[in-house]
This record gives structure tokens, sequence and C-alpha cells, in this order.
């Protein structure tokens, strides 16, 4: 019988730094993945820690880490021909066939653009969207994730950015991103969805302006993480009630995150 909790090992191809705090590592990996899944990334000896996939094709992924801790200091110090080991992927991501035929939102906070990244890149031009509107917000132009891709999402009109303090050099919006979501195009508002991720305290008062503008609770999806130890709904760290977030989330529909409370 295979142990749950093995990881496999996996080589860096490549490193890039998004921010002072924020890295990009692109790592081998075979096997299916979703957008908003997460791996559960270790260095024997140092630790464990549930980590978003921001990017994958044939063959790698790519995670977007932050230096926070004892695992990501080790991971920071890392280069690429080195190792890390990984397990998963685990929990429920975003289905691209939830908004099918939809005017699809992304509204994301911070480092909450990660895990929606790649449902960003797969709905540009595709076909099985009416429309794509990303509306992003960062708390300084240094904080900026992905910086060149945001760049052309704002200069083809598919993006709005701000930032809650600018800078000498910063010409474009700034305050919380809640101000903004009036902004969007909800025209048809009946044929909108929505993905909102980011901080906690930023998911909910983004949610509470959706509801504000009378947008119905399953037409909004939020990405979820807490304390996702095992990844496999053994540990129960992230238990909420009945719930296992590692294995029914991260991401849920907002009538059903709402009643997650602890």
């Amino acid at each position: 019988m295979n142990n749950p909790y093995l990881p496999q090992k996996t080589r860096i191809i490549d490193i890039r730094r998004e921010t002072e705090l924020d890295w990009t590592y692109t790592l081998d990996w075979d096997g299916p993945l979703g957008p908003g899944q997460f791996l559960q990334l270790s260095i024997p000896g140092v630790g464990e820690a549930p980590i978003s996939v921001s990017d994958f094709s044939a063959g790698r992924l790519s995670m977007t880490i932050r230096k926070v801790g004892r695992l990501t200091d080790a991971v920071f110090a890392l280069r690429p021909g080195d190792h890390l080991y990984a397990r998963g992927p685990y929990g429920n991501g975003f289905v691209i066939d939830d908004y099918r035929d939809t005017h699809l939102k992304v509204i994301a906070g911070g480092t909450g653009l990660a895990p929606v990244k790649k449902v960003i890149k797969d709905c540009i031009g595709s076909d099985r969207i009416r429309s794509l509107q990303v509306l992003l917000g960062f708390k300084t132009p240094a904080d900026i994730l992905f910086a060149e891709e945001v760049r052309e999402w704002m200069e083809s009109g598919l993006a709005t950015v701000t930032v809650d303090r600018g800078d000498g050099r910063w010409t474009g919006n700034t305050g919380l991103i809640t101000r903004y979501i009036e902004g969007l195009d909800l025209s048809d508002c009946d044929r909108c969805t929505f993905i909102v991720v980011g901080p906690p305290v930023m998911i909910k008062f983004a949610t509470l302006e959706l509801l504000k503008l009378r947008i119905a609770e399953e037409n909004i999806w939020v990405s979820f993480e807490r304390k996702m130890s095992c990844g496999i709904g053994k540990c129960g760290h992230c238990k909420i009630d009945e719930t296992y977030v590692c294995l029914e989330g991260p991401v849920f529909r907002y009538a059903k995150a709402r009643t997650l409370l602890d």
C-alpha cells in the first residue's frame, strides 16, 4: 500500500523573482493538475507547507512562494538544479465549465492572484466564456505579482489594477480594491460569474460589495485556504464543523463558504 504522506522528489527548473518576498519556482512535474489546487511542499528535516499552483503545462508546474518562515527561508536559499519534495495535488480547484457561457469577473487581492492566474490565462480568448474582466489589488506598486503579464492585461483592457498606497512613479489607481467593484461591467448581470481570491478580510468585503449589487450567491466562488496540514482529511486542522477544507475546497461557492465560520 502506498504511503499517502510520501512526497516525490522534484527538480527546480527556474526561479523568477516577482517581489522582494514572492518568488516563482518552476518545477519538474508529471501528473494531473487543476487551477486552484495545491501541493504540500517540503524539505526533509525542515518542514512542509501547502502552496498553491500558479501555473502548469506539460512536464512542469509553477508555484509562487512568499518568504514567511522556516520552510520558505530554506526554499529561498535554493537555486535552479536543486531539489524540493512535493505531494499532491490536493483539493477542489476552479472548474472552467462552471463559468461556461458567462461574463467571468476575477477579483484578486495580493498573493491571491497566484492560484487564479491559470484560470485567467486559460480564459483569455476562450470561446467557453462570453467575456473576461480582471480586477487586481496590491498594497504598493512593488507588490504587484507577475508584473509583465499584468501589464499586458492592463494594456489590452482586460485588467484594472489598484494599489493601497502609491509611490512617486505610480500613476494608476489607488485605494482599496472594493472601491472599484462598481466599475465592473454588470450590464448583463444575470450572466455574470465571479471569482474572489485574496486575504480573508478582502474576500469578506469584496463579496459584501457583490451582494449589495444583487449578485446571486451561487454565482460567486471563493478560495478558502486555511491550515491544510495533511491535505487528505486526516489531521483535522482545516476542519470547520463537518467540512474538511482540504477535501471539499479550497474553492467553494460563496453560498457554502459563508457558512464556514470558526
